[in-house]
C-alpha cells in the first residue's frame, strides 16, 4: 500500500457530496465538475485524516455544520465562478 492511499483531505468529500446534489451540476460534464471541485478545494482549509472514524470521533457537530457551511459557500462561488466565465482571482 502506497502512502497516497492512505491519506486524504476530509473537505474533499464534503466538496463532491454539495456539488453532486446540486441541480446546476447535473449538466455539466465531469471535467468541469472536476474543475469547480479543485477551484473550490483552493478556497478551503485542509482537513487530512487517516481512517474515517478519525474524523466521525474527533468532529463535534459543531465544527462538522462550520465545515459543512464552508463547503456550501466555496462550491457556490466556484460553480458561479466557472459557469459564469469568470477568471478572476481573489
Amino acid at each position: 500500500m502506497s502512502l497516497d492511499s492512505q491519506i486524504a483531505n476530509y473537505y474533499e468529500k464534503l466538496v463532491v457530496e454539495d456539488l453532486l446534489k446540486r441541480p446546476e451540476a447535473r449538466s455539466l460534464d465531469e471535467d468541469t465538475l472536476a474543475d469547480i471541485a479543485c477551484l473550490a478545494l483552493s478556497n478551503l482549509p485542509a482537513r487530512y485524516y487517516r481512517h474515517s472514524v478519525d474524523m466521525a470521533f474527533f468532529l463535534t457537530v459543531s465544527a462538522l455544520a462550520k465545515m459543512e457551511d464552508e463547503t456550501r459557500a466555496a462550491v457556490s462561488d466556484a460553480l458561479n465562478r466557472v459557469t459564469s466565465g469568470s477568471r478572476d482571482a481573489d
